[in-house]
């Protein structure tokens, strides 16, 4: 049992470093070792602070905890290991218990420097972006404007209406509807049209990373706040005069709601680590692909953040309930596409808008501007035609009158995935975790369908 035990700790992608109550190393696993750029062999058998010297007992989480018999949860550090190369890890220190009381004290680390290395270039880019938007140095970079907001349906047109109607307030906006509807895009809208317009407009995506890194992330740092922090402002700083834009916010935890809700009501900050609070002149807009009064029941967002934010909330109904604006977004992307890739398409037959508006568009405009660029890909002129279009789309936009049961159901399947998959840019973690299915069960049904 316990030669099992170990062959699966040192399988397992985080680092492991257990000691006994004295401090000494009981347990060091591959991993561990390949973050700290030693063998196990080299630390196994002794004390922690024989093993690293730059550590003391004040920094050193692992006596810490030995000291205080509590535990420590997601404590960013940032070191160069012994092969001299910069590591980042969100650590976990907990004590350990026995039949015999206390026995010592186990560090799990899991390595973010990939994660780290590329939310920094975000930050960078966003920093040199946005800082002096609407001075005339960033035009290749503009944002959205409502006059983008392709459609004539009713429901599109009274949205439009009511997004340009709250753009003159600084009052908190919640967008929600499904994947790929364009909520990024109507936020955008309505920071071009506010008083804003010159500040800076910061969009970050709440799911994209791991809750230690995106609160420093979020409030900033001051140096010293832990292992390797540096000075740097976060992005409420950085959207100051503008708007911060946070995408999928049910998918932070709940604790990490509560100091955004802070700041909304307190409208001042702390960074990380500092005791001086910061005030600032930031509008917050946030969305999610779900109606957010389903994520107040099952527990995802908290209920004192939705009323917080739920000052003003629009939502953008799916493509499938206005079919009338296909249309006008197929002819939008054909004059788009055209451009890109120099074709001389003209436009799609009578049949095929039909089909088109029969579709019900899972991954809704999206999905749509995909079809439509992948078409370009193989006709370069004339008008799209029915056998232009990929054969799940034709079959059920024609209504599939002719299939059994079984055959309907695995068309909706392949419909329902093929649409969540391009509507979510092809990216397999997301698409999976939209549709609620493991990656390994998408992969298969990809492979099925010939698209992977």
């Amino acid at each position: 049992m316990k030669d099992l035990l170990i062959s699966i700790l040192e399988t397992i992608d985080e680092g492991i470093h257990a000691v006994d109550q004295r401090g000494i190393t009981i347990y060091y696993n591959s991993k561990a070792a390949l973050l700290d750029g030693l063998h196990p062999q080299d630390v196994i058998g002794k004390h922690i602070l024989d093993v690293f010297p730059s550590l003391d007992r004040t920094s050193s989480t692992l006596l810490k905890v030995l000291k205080s018999r509590k535990p420590i949860y997601n404590q960013q550090q940032k070191y160069t290991n012994f092969k001299g190369k910069e590591v980042v890890t969100v650590n976990t220190t907990l004590p350990i218990f026995g039949q015999k009381g206390f026995l010592g004290a186990v560090e799990i680390s899991k390595d973010i420097t990939q994660v780290k290395q590329l939310s920094d270039k975000i930050h960078f880019l966003q920093q040199t972006l946005y800082r002096n938007s609407g001075k005339g140095e960033n035009d290749k970079y503009k944002l959205y404007q409502f006059g983008d907001i392709i459609g004539n349906s009713n429901k599109i047109l009274e949205l439009i209406r009511k997004a340009q109607r709250i753009s003159q307030s600084n009052s908190t906006v919640l967008v929600y509807g499904e994947t790929g509807v364009g909520k990024e895009l109507l936020v955008q809208a309505i920071h071009s049209s506010s008083h804003r317009q010159n500040g800076p407009f910061i969009a970050q995506n709440c799911g994209a990373l791991p809750e230690s890194l995106l609160e420093s992330i979020l409030f900033g740092t001051v140096k010293g706040s832990f292992t390797g922090a540096e000075n740097k402002p976060g992005l409420f700083e950085l959207a100051a005069g503008g708007t911060l834009f946070l995408d999928e916010i049910n998918s932070l935890p709940l604790s990490l709601q509560g100091k955004i809700l802070r700041v909304i009501e307190e409208k001042k900050i702390r960074r990380i680590g500092d005791t001086k609070e910061i005030f600032l002149d930031v509008r917050i807009m946030a969305a999610m692909n779900t109606d957010p009064l389903e994520e107040v029941e099952k527990g995802l967002l908290r209920k004192d953040l939705y009323y917080r934010l739920n000052v003003v909330t629009l939502y953008i109904p799916p493509l499938r309930d206005r079919i009338e604006d296909i249309e006008p977004l197929v002819l939008h992307f054909i004059d788009k596409f055209n451009k890109e890739f120099n074709n001389k398409i003209t436009g799609v037959t009578r049949e095929v808008l039909k089909v088109l508006q029969n579709y019900s568009w899972p991954g809704n405009v999206r999905e749509l501007g995909n079809v439509i660029e992948a078409i370009f890909n193989f006709k370069d002129s004339g008008k799209i035609d029915i056998e232009d279009l990929p054969g799940h789309i034709v079959q059920q936009g024609n209504g599939d009158r002719n299939l059994s049961l079984r055959e309907k159901l695995f068309q909706y399947e392949k419909e329902l995935i093929i649409g969540a998959y391009l509507g979510n840019d092809k990216n397999i973690t997301k698409t999976a975790e939209y549709l609620g299915i493991p990656r390994q069960t998408l992969q298969y049904k990809l492979k099925q369908f010939k698209l992977k």
